[in-house]
């Protein structure tokens, strides 16, 4: 196969990616539909205070994390 061809080839199949990728990133997402701003919310829903994660939360993600490396 000539030089050509094959970069014609490959530039017409990096730009039907390239395209395929754009129509996948403007795909529309999923949203909650409001009615004049407002949503209504059950009782059971609202929670009076934040909720705090605990101190063992950065220590499972370090332990994560240390275990994807390569043991060479």
């Amino acid at each position: 196969m000539k030089l050509e061809i094959a970069r014609g080839l490959f530039l017409v199949a990096a730009l039907g990616v390239a395209s395929i990728a754009a129509a996948a990133w403007h795909e529309s997402a999923p949203e909650v539909l409001t009615r004049d701003g407002y949503c209504p919310m059950p009782p059971s829903a609202r929670v009076a205070e934040q909720a705090r994660p605990d101190g063992d939360l950065l220590l499972l993600m370090f332990g994560l994390s240390q275990g994807m490396r390569s043991q060479g």
